[in-house]
């Protein structure tokens, strides 16, 4: 795989981890309700993706980062289903974009594992 993907993949996930820490609001909005801790598993996600982002763009923890973006994208799946079914938006376009959310995560998730 090509290392630009490589850095794209890198750092989009920094990015979007430092977004729970500037935005952690929007994200505790979206938390499942029967999860406990929400602020705290917004900024634990979001450590988690700054960290993998910055390890799997360093060749030497590469694996590493990618199996730890594996695990993060399958920890934040259930609360990808959960805004999905308990959705109260009558918006079509949001609701497209629930379920486009789906195969992105695994598209995602395949992603990361090319580079393990």
């Amino acid at each position: 795989m090509e290392n630009s993907s490589l850095y794209f993949m890198g750092g989009m996930y920094v990015v979007a981890g430092l977004a729970h820490f500037i935005w952690p609001k929007a994200y505790v909005k979206i938390m499942p309700k029967w999860l406990p801790w929400h602020l705290e598993l917004v900024y634990l996600s979001g450590i988690f993706e700054v960290l993998f982002g910055i390890l799997v763009m360093v060749p030497s923890t590469q694996e590493i980062g990618a199996w730890g973006l594996i695990a993060t994208l399958v920890g934040v799946f259930p609360a990808n289903i959960d805004m999905l079914v308990t959705n109260t938006s009558k918006k079509w376009w949001y609701m497209l974009i629930l379920w486009v959310r789906i195969p992105i995560q695994f598209w995602l998730i395949y992603w990361a594992w090319m580079f393990t």
